[in-house]
């Protein structure tokens, strides 16, 4: 614990570590004088108004006077990741043997977590989490996220005294700014210039392709597949439209500028697919003759009879886990650069997908 009472106030952390180029959640401070590291998570959770911290105590020094955040102690050695993109941060800067925990290993595709499955604990996810385990595992600390509200662990940690910490890079609507994230991630296991270094490469290729020669016209992207009778389409302002706009596509839906997913019916649907170029991401389908059987209105549609539907899931772990949601968040670069191909009028035969598959 800090020892000489209360320091400075939190108003004194002042001093930046890093100012983000894109991602708009989360802030790295200090104070002139201090040692310790201010992390703050701006948007912990979709709708919140309120931010989330948690201090790095180095070096004994007074704790912030009226601090209620969390604290860890120095580094963090052991840590627990309830999302696998939290994982994918720690692999990039070479921290991920401090993973000693998960949630759904099965799912997970990171090469370590699935080769020390039987050191690192699967604690579970909400509504179903093992508390004995989480305690057992002795995390320094437990990673977090919240999707409507504050995670259902929350209360608990505080209870047992194990510090957390929010990652908001979900709610990034760019992804640059997702990858970002793993220079916030980087500092609690004292990497971040590690994670600056690594991150200026993503950013330098992922612009270069953004900034180059797009198809004239545009082709026209339609998203998703039903699910019970509906069918959500992702805001015009998410960053998989914005990785189809960079990539050179145009999105098809136009929707009421809220940062949230539209439900439209499959009548909306199956017009909006009639008249796109191509159909990304149709669910867990891997052929095209799958996806006629599942959803047979949509097999005349323009992309169906092209043969222009593509799908994010040629990167499975054995239970389904799929690593465009892990590996995928810190690599844009390589997320654009498959969409730039399949957007082509001509795919170049020589060049070979990554997170990406034509279905056939």
């Amino acid at each position: 614990m800090a020892c000489g009472g209360e320091g400075a106030s939190l108003e004194a952390f002042d001093q930046s570590l890093y100012t983000p180029r894109h991602a708009q959640g989360f802030t790295l401070t200090t104070t002139a004088e201090g040692h310790s590291t201010l992390l703050s998570t701006a948007s912990p959770w979709q709708g919140a108004v309120e931010p989330t911290r948690l201090l790095i105590h180095r070096n004994g020094e007074p704790l912030p006077k009226g601090f209620t955040g969390q604290v860890l102690e120095g580094e963090a050695k052991r840590i627990v990741c309830m999302s696998s993109s939290y994982i994918a941060m720690l692999d990039k800067v070479g921290a991920v043997e401090r993973v000693v925990g998960v949630s759904g290993i099965d799912f997970v595709s990171n090469p370590y977590v699935q080769a020390h499955r039987n050191e690192i604990g699967d604690v579970g996810y909400d509504g179903n989490l093992n508390y004995e385990l989480v305690v057992a595992l002795d995390p320094d600390v437990v990673l977090l996220y919240g999707v409507s509200g504050a995670s259902e662990m929350e209360g608990r940690l505080r209870e047992l005294g194990i510090p957390y910490l929010y990652v908001g890079e979900y709610l990034e609507q760019h992804p640059l700014g997702k990858a970002e994230w793993m220079i916030f991630v980087a500092e609690l296991v004292g990497k971040r210039a590690e994670a600056e270094a690594l991150f200026v490469p993503i950013e330098e290729r992922y612009l270069a392709i953004a900034q180059s020669e797009k198809p004239t016209p545009r082709p026209r992207v339609m998203f998703n597949s039903p699910y019970r009778d509906n069918w959500f389409m992702p805001p015009a302002n998410s960053y998989l439209v914005q990785l189809v706009t960079d990539a050179g596509g145009e999105y098809i839906y136009t929707d009421d500028g809220d940062n949230r997913s539209d439900v439209i019916d499959l009548e909306e649907a199956y017009l909006l697919a009639s008249e796109a170029d191509l159909w990304l991401n149709p669910g867990v389908i891997f052929s095209l003759d799958e996806l006629c059987r599942r959803y047979p209105r949509f097999a005349d549609v323009k992309a169906v009879r092209e043969g222009k539907v593509w799908n994010n899931n040629a990167r499975l772990s054995p239970a389904g886990g799929n690593d465009f949601w892990e590996r995928g968040v810190i690599e844009p670069d390589v997320v654009l650069s498959d969409l730039k191909q399949l957007l082509s009028a001509e795919v170049d035969p020589a060049y070979s997908f990554v997170y990406h598959h034509r279905l056939k």
